[in-house]
């Protein structure tokens, strides 16, 4: 199987038996070769111009641009949710939690409300507010899945769907996550990875990702969990998925 990076080095040089002239070895030991050998990176690159993230990317990693204020803040409030709709915050979190601050605006005050509601709880009660919302005896009272919200089953059409789009980035469920790809905190994790630069996709990717598998019914499941019964905690947790993805869905139908 060809290697791309040594593929390219051998085009920018104009052959094996020009690299091999440019590097000064013998042109039988490049074409032994199933990639640029590691110690042979640096003097492959000097001599084709072929950056080294391009000749061995399992060991030079792009380096990534700085992120802006606005898709930090993004990634920061996807990876968020993603974690208090995986597992019950433990003390320590909601310890930090309860440090939030927020202006007066809509996104202000639902963190304002969070900060309040984890200044109140403890461990123990929030993870009986999880199990209620979201495990249960048989079923909780909310199925956080993007099948479910979408044809009322599990496992259907959406999540084939999502698994394709994932799947074109590169992307799997890893073999110790037990939840279908569709949960509400598995397509957090993922937009906070995409907003983070994290995954190497097109500008676009997050935004179409957004508005085919999240858009139709994500901000329908953080309005039943803001109007969940007997929750304190989660029912903050609603307020700021609700307010943060009207928020996205505004700024994705802007003009580009």
């Amino acid at each position: 199987m060809s290697d791309r990076g040594l593929d390219e080095a051998i085009r920018a040089a104009g052959g094996v038996t020009e690299l091999a002239r440019r590097l000064g070895i013998s042109q039988p030991s490049i074409s032994n070769w199933s990639r640029v050998p590691a110690e042979r990176v640096v003097a492959v690159e000097a001599a084709t111009g072929i950056s080294r993230e391009v000749l061995r990317p399992d060991l030079y990693r792009p380096a990534r641009a700085p992120l802006d204020e606005v898709e930090a803040a993004r990634a920061q409030e996807y990876a968020l949710l993603a974690t208090l709709l995986a597992q019950p915050p433990d003390a320590a979190l909601l310890r930090r939690l309860a440090r939030l601050g927020g202006d007066d605006t809509p996104l202000g005050r639902a963190h304002a409300a969070l900060a309040a509601a984890a200044q109140r709880a403890d461990a123990e009660t929030v993870e009986r507010e999880f199990f209620a919302l979201f495990i249960g005896v048989g079923r909780g009272e909310l199925l956080p899945y993007a099948s479910y919200y979408l044809t009322g089953f599990l496992n259907e059409r959406p999540l084939a769907r999502l698994r394709d789009d994932l799947g074109a980035l590169g992307l799997a469920r890893a073999d110790a996550v037990n939840e279908p790809e569709d949960h509400a905190a598995l397509l957090c994790e993922t937009m906070a990875r995409l907003a983070a630069g994290e995954i190497a996709a097109a500008p676009d990717t997050g935004q179409r990702l957004f508005e085919r598998h999240l858009a139709p019914w994500i901000g329908r499941f953080f309005a039943d969990l803001e109007a969940a019964e007997a929750v304190d905690f989660y029912r903050a947790v609603g307020s700021v998925g609700r307010v943060f993805i009207a928020i996205e869905t505004e700024a994705f139908a802007l003009p580009a």
